[in-house]
């Protein structure tokens, strides 16, 4: 019984072959959360120190 699997280590092409693949370059989680984040934060800080100075 043949085995339909062909293991890449066992063929000296098909490793190169193999270990030259790459995987798909994924994107970059976007920053626009943590910028904006960030906006809250300093107009939260600046109204806070507004309303103690007052």
């Amino acid at each position: 019984m043949s085995d339909n699997h062909v293991d890449p280590s066992g063929n000296t092409e098909a490793f190169r072959a193999f270990t030259r693949t790459t995987p798909d370059p994924t994107e970059a989680p976007s920053r626009a959360p943590l910028v904006i984040g960030g906006v809250v934060v300093a107009v939260v800080l600046i109204a806070l120190i507004a309303w103690l100075a007052l």
